[in-house]
């Protein structure tokens, strides 16, 4: 349960799924995909309707995609909290933006959560956890330690350093901002080269030189990208069925 002051802020989910994922070998968007008999996308939305931080629900799709977004998963799943849908861009920070300004102003605080739809198992622990943070710190991402040895590279491919890997995560999503923080932040970012950008906390350290915290995540809460992600996605969805994950 939320504490008292939940009710003096206003949380937003902004869930991308407009992404095509070539990686994945077919021509099926990735987050439209079934794990346990339901679709990827699925499983990240209900996450946010059954999270009590999350007041609304944006969900970004390709045009082509938001009727059967709307008929196919949002309906038939429960999904009553998303009430916008928002069209995706060419590229990942378009698509955040297009949410962003999509979002309608409140008087109280606000927050948004933005979360990849090929994330299937985040959960409202996770979100719980990550709203808490950015109270504190105005920016937060979810994410885990890694487990391996990470060694970093020059462009031949020598190794120049081994970092501490106590103190090296791997991102996650969700990723929450202030609403105005992250909005002004990628109002900057867009007007330079956003080729390197490679996901949201990047353009609040850069733009706003605001530090960023780290929020633990799980280390189920895997993004669906390759094929081989999909049987270890069927072996979670079965884990979450029975009661174990």
């Amino acid at each position: 349960m939320m504490g008292a002051e939940a009710k003096n802020a206003v949380c937003t989910a902004v869930v991308l799924a407009a992404g095509r994922g070539t990686r994945m070998g077919i021509s099926q968007a990735k987050q439209y995909l079934e794990i346990g008999g339901k679709p990827v996308l699925a499983y990240a939305l209900e996450a946010f309707q059954q999270s009590p931080a999350i007041d609304g629900i944006v969900l970004v799709t390709d045009r082509d995609h938001m009727e059967y977004c709307r008929t196919e998963i949002v309906e038939p799943y429960g999904i009553r909290k998303v009430s916008v849908y928002a069209e995706g861009g060419r590229e990942r920070y378009e698509s955040v933006w297009n949410a962003l300004k999509a979002i309608a102003p409140a008087t109280d605080r606000q927050y948004v959560f933005i979360h990849d739809g090929a994330r299937p198992f985040v959960t409202p622990e996770i979100i719980g956890r990550a709203y808490k943070a950015v109270q504190k710190w105005k920016a937060c991402v979810v994410g885990m330690p890694v487990k391996d040895t990470i060694k970093v590279t020059d462009a031949d491919g020598d190794i120049v350093s081994s970092p501490d890997r106590r103190l090296v995560w791997m991102a996650q999503t969700p990723q929450v901002f202030e609403l105005e923080l992250i909005r002004e932040a990628l109002r900057r970012q867009l007007t330079e080269d956003c080729s390197r950008i490679t996901d949201d906390a990047m353009v609040v350290e850069r733009q706003m030189g605001v530090r960023v915290h780290m929020v633990e995540g799980s280390y189920e809460n895997i993004k669906i990208t390759t094929p081989e992600d999909l049987d270890i996605a069927e072996v979670f969805a079965k884990q979450q069925r029975t009661g174990r994950f």
